[in-house]
């Protein structure tokens, strides 16, 4: 069972809204306070079990409506990307259905990690 600020933050993902802002809208958040703080704040809240499966079940009946699924999607954008090798004036049909994606909101525009992580990344096989 989530508190109601929890459920406040879980609705605001839910609807769009960044995990920081969706923190500030739910949570007493002052004005001094940094934003790294919040940001952490807020992905430590989506680590929660609880939490983001309450994101995931008010997200579906959105995706759902929008009658798109991730399958579809990819299939369309693929659709769409050999067209544009043919014609280069399929630029805005392609943005035109990332944003439908977004719509039915099957991106994130924010990812946040925590964490000490050691990665080595390759530049040109170097």
């Amino acid at each position: 069972m989530l508190t109601p600020k929890q459920e406040a933050f879980a609705i605001a993902v839910a609807s769009g809204m960044t995990q920081a802002d969706a923190y500030r809208s739910a949570y007493d958040v002052k004005a001094t306070t940094k934003a790294v703080t919040i940001i952490k704040r807020a992905s430590e809240l989506m680590t929660d079990g609880d939490i983001s499966g309450r994101v995931e079940e008010l997200k579906k009946p959105i995706i759902e409506a929008a009658g798109i699924t991730l399958e579809s999607h990819l299939a369309r954008l693929e659709h769409l990307g050999k067209k544009a090798e043919k014609a280069e004036s399929y630029t805005a049909a392609i943005s035109a259905e990332v944003a439908r994606g977004k719509v039915a909101q099957l991106y994130t525009d924010n990812l946040v990690v925590t964490g000490n992580f050691n990665v080595g990344i390759k530049i040109n096989g170097k």
